[in-house]
């Protein structure tokens, strides 16, 4: 298997997890403050990680060199969770993931900019099949709904922290200088977690942290090991192997995979018309895996 393909497979692996943050999320969003909720999950993955680095490739000086690389990576990281909680206090979740679906298109922008990555006319139709499935998605086929849209403040603030994540994904590859990626992982959730721990200290101050939820523990935990400790190797694995507009591509599968979580946990199953947009998403991953699964000949 190739690099390229293991790339593909980590961020499907990758957008199925990230799609269960935004059911459970959405479950504990009222009973802790965002940047208090953000700074215990960079500090929980960040000693996940910390211990599989150690166990694999061990924690030496001379891997965090030039450490304001990890500073801005961790920033970047923390600013996207941030401003997506805070966008989500008065933004529509539809209207957010609305939003989210622009993060391919941002990504490759800032991979032409940071990287010279072309996108070619190829992966263009991909992502504009994929981003119209995945609209079809979010607004359950419903053409009102895609209308009625509004890009207001809330929608503002999480539009930024989607630039955060788009410029996350190509600086990856321009900065990391040969580490392996749960050892670079780990330096980004370090760095990450001690901004989050300044900004939000008021906010961590005040929540009573024995007095909280059980479901806030299970959907932290979820947060802290599925969605961040992992997905954080994925991310950083598939970026040094795929093209940035390529591995942003996948949050267009993001909807269809929510819809799974939600028929999981008990919710209604969509009506037959959303199947028409993840059968896009499907179709313009299919376009975007052409040419990086190379057919092996059989030896003579």
């Amino acid at each position: 298997m190739s690099n390229a393909l293991r790339g593909h497979l980590a961020m499907l692996v990758f957008s199925a997890l990230v799609a269960g943050s935004f059911s459970l999320g959405s479950m504990i969003a009222n009973d802790i403050a965002p940047a208090a909720l953000n700074a215990a999950r960079f500090v929980i993955a960040a000693v996940v990680i910390g211990t599989v680095a150690m166990a694999t490739h061990g924690l030496r000086r001379q891997q965090f060199r030039a450490p304001w690389r990890f500073v801005l990576l961790g920033g970047l990281f923390a600013g996207y969770f941030v401003l997506m909680f805070y966008g989500l206090k008065s933004a529509a979740p539809v209207s957010a993931a609305a939003v989210f679906t622009l993060t391919p298109v941002l990504s490759a922008i800032a991979g032409w900019f940071l990287l010279r990555q072309i996108t070619t006319a190829r992966m263009a139709l991909a992502l504009a099949i994929g981003g119209a499935g995945a609209l079809w998605v979010i607004f359950q086929a419903d053409w009102a709904a895609f209308r009625a849209f509004q890009f207001g403040q809330g929608e503002a603030i999480y539009f930024w922290g989607c630039v955060a994540h788009a410029l996350y994904t190509p600086l990856v590859r321009r900065l990391n200088r040969g580490e392996p990626p749960v050892v670079f992982t780990f330096g980004m959730l370090v760095a990450g977690a001690l901004i989050l721990l300044l900004f939000g200290w008021s906010d961590i101050r005040a929540t009573n942290w024995l007095q909280l939820p059980m479901m806030v523990w299970i959907g932290l935990g979820y947060l802290a090991i599925c969605a961040s400790s992992i997905t954080f190797v994925l991310l950083q694995f598939a970026t040094l192997h795929l093209p940035s507009a390529k591995v942003m591509a996948y949050t267009y599968l993001t909807p269809s995979w929510v819809i799974l979580w939600e028929i999981a946990l008990g919710r209604p199953a969509p009506v037959g018309m959303i199947l028409v947009g993840i059968v896009m998403t499907v179709i313009a991953l299919g376009i975007l895996l052409e040419g990086d699964v190379k057919p092996t000949r059989a030896k003579a």
